[in-house]
C-alpha cells in the first residue's frame, strides 16, 4: 500500500471504498482496531456529505510524519455549494437536509485535528488527522 490514495466520491460504493482504504492505511500506520474504526467512520461521514450536498468530490488519504509523530490525514474535498455558516454547520443536530446533523461535528470528535474551509458557490475542504500514540 502506498502512503497516499485518492478515492473519487459520487456513490455509496465510493464511500465504502474510501472507508476500506482508510482503515487499511490506519492499520498500516499501526493504529489500534478502535482507532482504525474511528478513522473509517470519520471518512464515512465526510464522504456521505460529499454525496449528499455536492454530488461529487474526492477523499485523499495520506500517511504523514510531523515532528516525532506519525499519523493519517483525510482530506474531503468537493466543488459543491459550500457552507454558508460553518459555525452553525458544526453544531450537533444542525442539518439542511433533515438528516441527524452529526456528520461534521461527529468527524471532529472522532479525529485528533479538524479543519474546514468552505466558500459558498466554490466548495468545501475538510481536513482531519488521527495521530498514532
Amino acid at each position: 500500500m502506498s502512503d497516499q490514495a485518492r478515492v473519487p466520491i459520487s456513490t455509496d460504493s465510493d464511500i465504502v471504498m474510501a472507508r476500506q482504504q482508510g482503515r487499511a492505511m490506519a492499520a498500516q500506520l499501526g493504529l489500534s482496531s478502535t482507532n482504525q474504526a474511528l478513522v473509517a467512520t470519520a471518512i464515512s461521514e465526510l464522504a456521505r456529505n460529499i454525496v449528499e450536498y455536492a454530488g461529487y468530490g474526492e477523499i485523499i488519504l495520506e500517511l504523514v510524519q510531523q515532528g516525532g509523530r506519525r499519523g493519517i490525514v483525510v482530506i474531503a474535498r468537493d466543488q459543491g455549494p459550500g457552507i454558508p455558516d460553518i459555525e452553525k454547520a458544526m453544531q450537533d443536530g444542525f442539518s439542511t437536509t433533515n438528516s441527524l446533523g452529526l456528520g461534521l461535528p461527529g468527524a471532529r470528535r472522532l479525529m485528533d485535528d479538524f479543519e474546514i474551509v468552505s466558500q459558498v458557490g466554490q466548495g468545501t475542504t475538510v481536513t482531519v488527522k488521527k495521530w498514532a500514540r
